[in-house]
């Protein structure tokens, strides 16, 4: 059984820092790529960042030079750490597994990512 689980959101006032977790299951965590996402109330779940299974990123505009994404396949686990939040980076944020990305791409489609965990809570008050 595959679960995707994350952890770490929270409520922090504008310009602070929070670092997500997602803990995975039932899959060979290395063979994956894995990426965050955000949904917003009232919008489409958007992609945040993602990571190769040899550890290339990519972010999106939004959030880069902010946001660290990293894994540690040791502890099946990979991490966003969020720095300088401002209140447009509310949202639930998930992790997803994707089992088709490339040793040297992230997709930043939803698609191609096969599980997704339940989502966390990050609310940035201004």
């Amino acid at each position: 059984q595959v679960q995707l689980v994350e952890s770490g959101g929270g409520l922090v006032q504008a310009g602070g820092s929070l670092r997500l977790a997602c803990a995975v299951s039932g899959l060979t965590f290395s063979s994956y790529a894995m990426g965050w996402f955000r949904q917003a109330p009232g919008k489409e779940r958007e992609f945040v960042g993602g990571i190769t299974r040899n550890g290339g990123r990519t972010y999106a505009d939004s959030v880069k030079g902010r946001f660290t994404i990293s894994r540690d396949n040791a502890k099946n686990t990979v991490y966003l750490q969020m720095n300088s939040l401002k209140p447009e980076d509310t949202a639930v944020y998930y992790c997803a597994a994707d089992l088709s990305g490339s040793l040297y791409t992230v997709k930043t489609e939803r698609a191609p990512y096969e599980y997704w965990g339940q989502g966390t809570q990050v609310t940035v008050s201004s």
